[in-house]
């Protein structure tokens, strides 16, 4: 049976039933606790300061996230990168912007997510593309480790993974990735830079996401996939 979006023994994560409404213009804005964690839109602007500032506070954002849920299309979930990995995207990210090298010290913050998975009473729903297990970051000697990395992790504490097979039938377009931290706030990713999200349009990422998990696999299939993915890199 494919896992639900909600949480066993949890106060559910959110309710299907809820209106699209703007949540905030009744109550406060729930995602406040969140405002300070990360830069704001338009990466290029914090990113003059380093790579490892902007990591830094995403992951105190992580660090002050309770329940979780995300998609990557193309890359490793932020949180399961090994260290050779988040380096080899955050190089990616630095070229591609003109900001400063400092790559190895973005990397550390980013793979130091990993420690919250599985604790505090956190749970992590991420949803990966296949094409996450056939992008060529590195190559050879960064995947190969990355891939047994996501093998490994199909069995932590806290942690519900899924994969989208790439000939699977999908009930949505695939779109950016992004993360929904706490029900209320979204975070997405793109050549564009970051945007936080927290107003109404919260409601549309959490129907993107069920949308997508009608194509996920899970266990075993995941496990076939990153196998065979393994065996040809």
């Amino acid at each position: 049976m494919r896992p639900t979006a909600t949480f066993t023994n949890l106060t559910p994560v959110r309710n299907k039933e809820r209106p699209m409404t703007d949540r905030t213009a009744s109550a406060p804005d729930p995602a406040a606790a969140h405002a300070s964690a990360v830069p704001q839109p338009d990466w290029p602007a914090p990113l003059q300061s380093g790579t490892g500032p902007v990591q830094a506070a995403f992951r105190r954002l992580v660090e002050s996230t309770t329940h979780y849920l995300g998609y990557s299309p193309n890359i490793v979930w932020g949180n399961l990168q090994t260290l050779p990995y988040a380096e080899e995207v955050l190089r990616l990210v630095v070229d591609l912007h003109g900001t400063p090298r400092d790559v190895e010290a973005g990397a550390a913050e980013r793979v130091a997510r990993a420690q919250y998975i599985g604790s505090g009473g956190r749970t992590y729903h991420v949803l990966l593309g296949e094409q996450t297990l056939l992008t060529g970051i590195g190559g050879p000697g960064v995947m190969r480790p990355q891939l047994e990395r996501l093998h490994d992790a199909l069995s932590w504490p806290g942690l519900t993974l899924g994969i989208i097979p790439a000939r699977a039938r999908l009930a949505v377009y695939p779109g950016d990735g992004f993360g929904i931290h706490d029900e209320t706030r979204v975070e997405v990713e793109g050549f564009r830079g970051g945007e936080t999200i927290t107003d109404h349009r919260v409601e549309l990422f959490h129907r993107a996401f069920d949308l997508l998990q009608q194509s996920a696999v899970y266990g075993d299939e995941a496990r076939a996939l990153i196998t065979q993915a393994l065996q040809h890199t």
